[in-house]
């Protein structure tokens, strides 16, 4: 199906790899088991999902679910909390090219890495050069196909004689397993799901989208989870424990190098090189748009954030805000960076399913409503994401916390204190 190809390029096949070391650590060797846990939030979440497209198949974000069946306040309140993901997601990928080009380069300071991504991909963006539909289907492809050799010289190197590691239960199960260490390091591994949801909004160019949405946006809950629970574990199976490597935050591509040599961790390093500045560029490109979009609905000063620049049609003055936001990559761990962002991730799908059992609630006397599905189902959902949100980093939490609040105070000088109804806007999350 090819949806399901394209929700899976959405969330980028080397995700796999960008926090494995800095997990293993959190939860003493279960990565895997925390994969489990997070892959069980984000499929019953998909669910959630899927009964929103089919009742809103015009909508595509929590931020217009919650504004249907809730109010458009706390949609608007929704839609500000998930606007961190795009603000500083382009952060994140500043961040992962500084670890992986220095386990390459140790040489060369990290921050060099880091600036310079963020400068590339401003000034393409300004240009407004995209990378063709075409060319990000081949660099999926090449992920997928360095990942898969990652798999294979990871086998060979647990079975060779010289090893001591050997396959067991134990990455996902075993006496000194901590479930809050565990939940904690799923509350970091939601960033490689981030997109699952994004073909949410292809719902006008799929054929009978309202049986092949839902079940698309499910599969590719499922295939990723699975692809990275598989992943992790032979990781975790060669490493049990990762404090042996010299950089945890950079312990894939050192891995990399234990199996396959110099070589294969350059052919590594490409892969991750290019699912940065694929990703980078497109998350910059989208949050700028959003801020577009923002400022010409009159969210966002009009002056500065509605308007485009006359030679290159592109937002200039959001897409250099965006790149001097990214520059925080300098001063931030890889940890609290993707904690910042799950915040927004996780009041997101927490709000989607909600919006399904308050939905069940106001129509359950005219409509002939599924329990299970429309209450059992999201509160399994909601339940598991409230235990990953409180499981976030500490600074990311009040960080989130005082973003929304501060959204709060925005929202009520907007309404003029809820006298009049917060301006709409275009909301489309990870497009």
């Amino acid at each position: 199906m090819p949806i399901v190809f394209l929700g899976l390029a959405y969330m980028s096949p080397f995700a796999v790899f960008d926090t494995f070391g800095v997990v293993s650590m959190e939860t003493k060797g279960h990565v895997p088991a925390s994969y489990i846990l997070i892959t069980i939030a984000i499929l019953f979440t998909a669910l959630s999902y899927g009964k929103m497209v089919k009742l809103f198949p015009d909508a595509g974000s929590a931020y217009t679910y919650t504004k249907k069946t809730m109010s458009p306040e706390l949609g608007f309140l929704v839609g500000w909390s998930a606007l961190l993901d795009y603000l500083f997601l382009p952060m994140i990928n500043a961040i992962l090219s500084g670890i992986y080009l220095s386990a390459s380069f140790p040489n060369v300071p990290a921050w060099v890495w880091v600036v310079g991504l963020i400068v590339i991909i401003t000034v393409l963006n300004i240009a407004g050069i995209r990378i063709a539909v075409s060319a990000n289907t081949l660099f999926v492809l090449f992920q997928l196909l360095v990942a898969i050799i990652f798999v294979i010289f990871t086998v060979h190197s647990i079975v060779s004689t010289d090893n001591s590691s050997s396959f067991t239960v134990n990455p996902f199960f075993s006496g000194d397993m901590n479930i809050n260490l565990l939940f904690s390091g799923a509350s970091i591994l939601a960033l490689a799901f981030l997109g699952f949801d994004a073909v949410t909004t292809l719902a006008e160019e799929t054929i009978a989208p309202e049986k092949n949405i839902p079940k698309g946006i499910f599969l590719i809950a499922l295939i990723g989870g699975v692809f990275f629970i598989v992943v992790t574990y032979f990781m975790q199976a060669l490493y049990p424990d990762v404090s042996v490597l010299k950089n945890i935050d950079g312990a894939s591509p050192e891995i990399a190098k234990h199996i396959g040599g110099i070589l294969f961790q350059s052919i590594f390093t490409s892969g991750a090189l290019i699912s940065v500045l694929a990703s980078g560029l497109a998350a910059q490109t989208s949050a700028s748009r959003l801020l577009f979009s923002m400022g010409r609905d009159g969210v966002l000063p009009r002056k500065w954030f509605g308007s485009l620049n006359a030679k290159y049609h592109t937002p200039v003055f959001n897409i250099v805000f965006i790149g001097i936001l990214s520059l925080s990559a300098l001063f931030l761990d890889l940890v609290t960076a993707t904690s910042l962002i799950n915040f927004g991730a996780f009041t997101a799908f927490s709000f989607v399913n909600l919006s399904v059992i308050v939905y069940y609630v106001k129509n359950k006397q005219k409509q002939k409503l599924n329990f299970f599905s429309y209450i059992l189902s999201p509160l399994i959902g909601l339940a598991f994401l409230i235990y990953l949100w409180i499981s976030l980093d500490a600074l990311a939490i009040k960080f989130g916390l005082g973003w929304f609040a501060a959204g709060l105070i925005y929202l009520l000088w907007l309404t003029k204190g809820f006298r009049v109804k917060p301006p709409e806007y275009d909301f489309v999350e990870n497009n």
